[in-house]
């Protein structure tokens, strides 16, 4: 996976599936964080953000999709289990295969046995800001379904602290 160390920052390249309607949004949420995010995972060397993001879904949920259009891309600052880091984020359309399981039932969906942990949820887009969403800025970025592409420098504001 692209991710490493340095003396003040974890750096991470992150690929990250944008899927829903116009009414709603897929989230995944780890067991022990109190927080929701979109799904998806780090790219491995060699592998395109599409690439990981269809094999992030497979291994995470046993869901076969096709990444579309970059969306997003973000550069974003913030801390996770007292550890600072530097992540792009890459964010892409995705579209579940035809009768997909996620089409059909309403959820929540579990994780499949290598995303031990894992839960996926809908989330009305017209509701987002009432959950913990991480980036925060995704709250009011999904909140209507654009197709214009982003570009968004994010920093988390700590609740004690100046920003990250």
């Amino acid at each position: 996976m692209l991710c490493f160390d340095t003396t003040t920052h974890r750096f991470q390249l992150r690929a990250a599936a944008i899927i829903g309607d116009s009414e709603r949004v897929l989230l995944s949420g780890a067991e022990g964080d109190d927080f929701w995010a979109l799904p998806g995972g780090r790219v491995e060397p060699g592998e395109t953000a599409a690439a990981a993001v269809t094999r992030e879904l497979r291994e995470e949920l046993g869901l076969e999709t096709t990444a579309g259009p970059l969306r997003i891309v973000t550069e974003n600052f913030f801390a996770y289990q007292n550890r600072q880091y530097h992540e792009v984020g890459l964010y892409l359309g995705v579209e579940p295969a035809a009768g997909s399981q996620i089409l059909r039932r309403p959820g929540p969906y579990v994780g499949v046995k290598e995303a031990k942990g894992l839960t996926f949820e809908w989330f009305a887009r017209s509701r987002l800001c009432e959950i913990d969403l991480r980036p925060t800025f995704l709250k009011t970025t999904l909140a209507t379904p654009a197709q214009t592409f982003a570009h968004v420098i994010h920093r988390d504001v700590p609740a004690n602290g100046p920003p990250l």
